[in-house]
């Protein structure tokens, strides 16, 4: 990983709060929650089993919106 990319996450990390304690963070972002980038600045299609369980879930139709910030910037920026 790109130096510019590990100031960014740090950036994302040091101004969210995470009801999950950054658990995706803590095992180098090997288990993340399943989401996938469809175009959206900002968004992912959460595709999570139970995502209103998740304070970045955001109901969008008949599915749901991921908009954690962490969430998001790996997806769109080192395409995980």
């Amino acid at each position: 990983m790109k130096e510019e990319d590990r100031k960014r996450i740090e950036e994302i990390l040091d101004r969210i709060v995470c009801p999950k304690n950054f658990k995706c963070a803590d095992n180098g972002f090997e288990n993340l929650c399943k989401a996938r980038d469809i175009g959206l600045e900002g968004y992912l299609d959460c595709l999570e089993e139970n995502p209103t369980a998740c304070l970045f879930a955001l109901s969008f139709g008949s599915g749901y919106l991921c908009r954690c910030p962490l969430r998001v910037y790996l997806s769109k920026a080192l395409k995980k």
